[in-house]
């Protein structure tokens, strides 16, 4: 018996050392198929296999084709200050966005080109979002999270990736504190933000609509304490741009 055991056993390793091994996109023998492959429809994914899946190809297409959303229905973070029909209404919705966070569907319509950007620069001028406390204290957060390695904690450009003590990056990064940027419109750093600039990546899929929003707001706050003037929900006199969250709750 024990004998028998054995020449099964050799006749298994032996086949199963003829066949092919995973190479490329095939995956090799699968024991348990469902590890790999879903038996669930993914969103807008095509992950067609046909030992768990029913139907044909075609028809398992078909399926994962998306949905035409219920009418009048918008995503979440879609319906922003610029579908406010005045400014009364702006100020509403305002004041109800205040300590959300929205997520990062608002359609943006420039692409990454050099025409696009000069597009976006000339047409996204006012940040939909007032200057509060509480948003500068979230936008610093952000942007010592994501910002601050590089532009550095003043937005002076010395951040950690160039300093003396510890900095290996040949390049400086951009001094936000510079006339430059001070006078740039709001649309050169969401621009930036959304699609990258130079060495730098994007951030679009690493931050809300609302959090983009905040940091631009805080580095406007670091351009204000260089130019020894105020930005912070009371008063702005960096610039004529950015409202001040206590005027538009009056």
């Amino acid at each position: 018996m024990r004998n028998i055991l054995f020449y099964f056993l050799f006749i298994a390793l032996l086949f199963s050392s003829c066949r092919s091994g995973a190479d490329g996109d095939f995956p090799g023998r699968e024991f348990i198929p469902e590890m790999a492959h879903s038996i669930s429809f993914q969103p807008n994914l095509y992950n067609y296999y046909h030992l768990n899946t029913w139907g044909g190809e075609g028809e398992y297409y078909g399926f994962t084709l998306p949905r035409t959303p219920v009418e009048g229905t918008l995503p979440l973070g879609q319906a922003g200050l610029y579908k406010a029909i005045d400014d009364a209404e702006a100020a509403e919705i305002a004041a109800r966005l205040q300590g959300f966070s929205m997520s990062g569907s608002v359609p943006y319509y420039y692409e990454d080109t050099e025409e696009d950007r000069q597009r976006a620069m000339d047409e996204i001028i006012d940040n939909p979002f007032p200057i509060t406390t509480a948003g500068l204290a979230k936008g610093k957060k952000l942007y010592d999270i994501y910002c601050g390695i590089c532009h550095g904690d003043k937005a002076d450009g010395n951040g950690f990736i160039v300093r003396d003590d510890g900095g290996v990056y040949p390049a400086q990064p951009t001094n936000l504190l510079s006339e430059e940027f001070i006078e740039a419109s709001n649309g050169r750093f969401y621009h930036s933000i959304m699609r990258g600039r130079n060495v730098m990546g994007a951030y679009n899929d690493k931050l809300s609509f609302e959090e983009r929003w905040q940091v631009i707001h805080y580095i406007r706050s670091l351009q204000a304490e260089e130019m020894g003037v105020v930005y912070n929900e009371e008063e702005n006199t960096l610039n004529d741009i950015d409202v001040p969250g206590a005027i538009w709750l009056q």
